[in-house]
């Protein structure tokens, strides 16, 4: 059985990639494999005490918390994350010894690949977005408000300013995506780059990623709630994320309002406050646990996700198709043409009023029957949009086997702590 050390961000889940980090822990400590988690926070213990997993905190503060001067000097590289990362090394490394990277930007910074060079043929760093490839992270140009196509750090990339806040903050980016390079060299035989989905990897390729290290891993969803969403009986339309410009919330409210439809909106974020001010016609719901998504969904027609920026997997688009509910996509959302193609929604260009009004009133009078097969499609969770928690344990077993050379494929089950 090999020996996996997580290295994350966080200990405590407030994002995607830490939720996943956690899971992993949790699922392969039930499997009886040894698991020792590296946080670049201060952390809550008391979790990783009842599972038994040894857990190492460097102490340090998130970016966003950080004072500026400190966030531009520590947040290109930390000392305190490379020399504790090397110390897990020498203390726990051996030929069985996989090393797990999931996010480094917040915290960690690229200084961790310094000591991971070493062991490069057993460590796997899992792409939850782009911030392997793009300064920003999301190959998205911002100020324009559309996705980029530019090669990162190029000359064009170089002279855009592409970023949420200005020019100056862009230029740190690029010179963190510098740092990164020398520490993390692409060309170094890593154990492998895990995207979240397939679509991933041209934007990998085009920033210089070989293509023998790219490995599809999509996440693991299940359905919001216990029963299919009966969406042909339902006319009322919902949002669920982050209420900010790029997940495309403006257009939605402008789209549903040319069409006459309701809107639920449910979660939080800088436009939740004007946005209820200005639209009394919309439901805002703020932010709600799983229980209360799932009330809420049980009245919806389908599920809109508008983002403006090629969005690498959208676990809410996974999770809404498995509940039996329909969803609208952007194009440039990486699940759009899959849903589109297999029956279980719709995309579109939603920065284009015309055809996201189309397509909203598409959904609208679609007739029951179909709206019905629509959803009995994606509760059926044929369609593969994502991998059961079981199964993407059981592919990053394979693909630790591989870098180890030892079958995991019997390691045994016994169910989690947490």
């Amino acid at each position: 059985m090999p020996k996996v050390v997580i290295i994350n961000d966080a200990s405590v889940a407030r994002g995607g990639a830490t939720g996943l980090a956690l899971l992993q822990a949790r699922s392969l400590q039930a499997r009886g494999v040894e698991v020792v988690y590296v946080a670049g926070d201060r952390g809550e213990d008391s979790q990783f005490e009842a599972l038994g997993i040894e857990v190492h905190n460097i102490g340090g503060d998130a970016l966003l918390r950080a004072s500026p001067l400190r966030a531009a000097t520590r947040g290109l590289y930390s000392q305190a994350a490379r020399k504790r990362v090397a110390e897990v090394v020498a203390l726990h490394d051996g030929p069985d010894t996989v090393y797990h990277v999931h996010s480094f930007s917040k915290a960690l910074t690229p200084a961790i690949f310094g000591p991971l060079q070493r062991v490069a043929s057993r460590c796997f760093i899992h792409a939850h977005d782009f911030f392997l490839a793009c300064p920003n992270g999301a190959f998205m140009d911002y100020q324009a408000m559309q996705p980029c196509h530019r090669v990162p750090l190029s000359r064009d990339c170089l002279g855009t300013n592409c970023d949420k806040r200005n020019y100056a903050q862009k230029l740190w980016r690029t010179g963190r995506q510098a740092v990164l390079h020398q520490s993390m060299p692409r060309q170094a035989p890593w154990g492998g780059i895990l995207m979240i989905h397939p679509g991933m990897a041209p934007f990998l390729r085009k920033a210089g990623y070989p293509e023998d290290t790219l490995h599809s891993l999509r996440n693991p969803a299940e359905a919001i709630g216990p029963t299919r969403v009966q969406a042909e009986r339902n006319d009322r339309f919902v949002f669920i994320g982050r209420v900010e410009a790029e997940k495309g919330i403006e257009e939605l409210i402008a789209a549903v309002g040319a069409v006459g439809v309701p809107l639920t909106v449910i979660g939080e974020g800088p436009l939740r406050e004007t946005l209820t001010a200005r639209h009394p016609e919309v439901t805002f719901r703020g932010w709600m646990d799983r229980a209360g998504i799932a009330g809420e969904i049980a009245s919806a027609r389908a599920l809109v996700m508008p983002t403006r920026y090629p969005e690498p997997f959208g676990l809410v688009a996974a999770e809404a198709s498995l509940s039996g509910l329909p969803v609208i996509l952007s194009r440039s959302a990486l699940l759009g043409p899959e849903i589109d193609a297999q029956g279980l929604g719709f995309a579109c260009d939603t920065r284009d009023p015309a055809a996201f009004e189309a397509i909203l009133r598409r959904m609208r009078d679609l007739p029951a029957e179909e709206v019905a097969k629509m959803s009995e499609r994606g509760a059926s969770g044929q369609a593969g949009l994502c991998t059961s928690p079981e199964e993407w344990i059981d592919r990053q077993l394979a693909l630790y086997a591989g870098a180890t050379g030892h079958d995991t494929s019997a390691a045994p089950r016994r169910a989690a702590a947490l």
